[in-house]
């Protein structure tokens, strides 16, 4: 058994500052919101290397507005996903429910559909082929997953089930999973090694893509076994079906689809100028 340090979930505050006559503050940086920093700059950082890679087909400029249109694409469809797929109660009580995103609440399955549609706009911006775009970003989100979910860690939020199990962490009393680290490491390391790698090299359209979805889809699914749902959800259906295993199926589907047309068309990636 582990016994949670408790941490501050505010990383910095900032005093209240006079300027211009006016009172600014005092402002306090969350941890939460330092991960999302921390996960965009890991992207960016990535993309520009991929980017500079010998054959590539993109340039280290064009992913700052790459990852522009991605971070609006996790932000908005991330608080409209939430809303959406786990917070419609809320929503019914407080009709500004939405707009309130210092109380919380970001959907993974709500920003990925945030980020295809914000990238599917910069393709055609770009002249590239959507899927080439999908495919350059694949390996991307994984260190921002990874940091997102210490994020949740951080702020003691989102744990498993109860467990006798020693690596099990004493919460309130209660020796619980961390299914927080479970999905930082299943979502977030061992993904972005698997697509880091895979795309190192060119593989056939929408495979990266493809393998994105079913190694997230099944990680997650994976996890919900002994995440606890949302309180206001619960569970679906036979007393173990959780909201997050619901979305995460289609996400399965998708991508098993995707990867076996992509070795089927055997299509060559946009990405990549030549062979390597």
């Amino acid at each position: 058994m582990i016994r949670y340090p408790a941490i501050d979930p505010i990383a910095f505050s900032v005093p209240a500052l006079k300027l211009f006559g006016h009172t600014i503050g005092p402002l306090s940086v969350h941890w939460y919101g330092v991960m999302y920093l921390l996960g965009f700059a890991a992207a960016r950082w990535l993309a520009r290397r991929r980017a500079r890679a010998p054959g590539s087909t993109w340039k280290p400029v064009d992913v700052d507005d790459l990852i522009f249109f991605g971070m609006l694409g996790v932000i908005f469809g991330g608080r409209i996903g939430y809303v959406l797929f786990y917070g419609l109660k809320f929503w019914a009580e407080d009709a500004w429910y939405p707009f309130k995103i210092w109380d919380g609440g970001m959907s993974f399955h709500g920003g990925l559909l945030g980020v295809a549609i914000a990238l599917a706009l910069f393709a055609r911006w770009r002249g590239r082929r959507i899927a080439d775009v999908y495919d350059f970003t694949a390996p991307l989100p994984a260190l921002g997953l990874f940091f997102g979910r210490i994020g949740n860690f951080i702020n003691g939020e989102l744990w498993g089930k109860a467990t006798t199990v020693p690596w099990g962490f004493e919460v309130k009393g209660e020796v619980r999973h961390a299914s927080q680290l479970y999905e930082a490491t299943l979502e977030g390391l061992v993904l972005f090694a698997v697509l880091w790698w895979f795309t190192s090299r060119p593989r056939p359209l929408l495979a990266p893509s493809g393998l994105f979805l079913v190694i997230y889809g099944t990680a997650r699914s994976l996890v919900e076994f002994v995440r606890v749902p949302d309180e206001h959800i619960g569970y679906l259906a036979g007393g173990w079906v959780t909201e997050g295993q619901l979305l995460s199926l289609p996400m399965i589907l998708a991508g098993l689809a995707m990867l076996a047309w992509a070795y089927r068309t055997r299509m060559p990636s946009g990405n990549f100028a030549v062979a390597r």
